[in-house]
């Protein structure tokens, strides 16, 4: 299903507040508040599902025992708003900021939050992306992000349809 702005009626796109039609794109790294137990990120990513899809948000996020790191997409009052939010959130911690930038088209249009995991099949990819052997967002640049998030989105992509075939057959 994928998610657009131009699913709003026609009287709400007339309605529209200052800058609900420029669409930015945010991208964040944080640490993940280990004092959380592990119920809480399947919490989390059940409730931004819910929350992006009805205000047409859409993202990925990338989680480890350690790290948060999430690109979302939207509206930008929305987007803003949300950051306000991800600021205040004590599940995570020294969020940083790696992009905030207006966008001509979506990225993950596909998902109002596709969730991406790490496994231990994915450790070439962290060692092609990563300054060391282990996977630390902060001391990656904002390309070497994108791409890991990029590539671990059509990994798991790839995955999926494997295991699709397989059930089919």
């Amino acid at each position: 299903m994928e998610l657009e702005l131009a699913g709003l009626s026609e009287e709400d796109n007339l309605n529209m507040h200052d800058g609900e039609r420029i669409i930015l794109r945010l991208t964040y790294i944080s640490r993940y508040n280990t004092s959380n137990a592990n119920i809480e990120v399947a919490r989390i990513l059940e409730q931004a599902q819910r929350n992006n899809e009805r205000k047409g948000i859409t993202g990925v996020l990338v989680i480890n025992e350690n790290y948060f790191l999430q690109s979302i997409e939207g509206a930008r009052p929305i987007i803003n708003e949300l950051l306000r939010e991800l600021v205040k959130d004590d599940r995570h911690f020294s969020l940083q900021v790696i992009e905030c930038r207006e966008v001509e088209q979506r990225r993950w249009n596909k998902w109002s939050m596709k969730y991406l995991t790490l496994g231990d099949q994915d450790i070439e990819y962290v060692l092609k992306f990563s300054a060391g052997t282990d996977f630390n967002p902060y001391l990656m640049s904002t390309s070497q992000i994108m791409m890991f998030i990029d590539t671990l989105s059509e990994l798991q992509g790839q995955r999926e349809k494997y295991a699709f075939e397989m059930k089919k057959s």
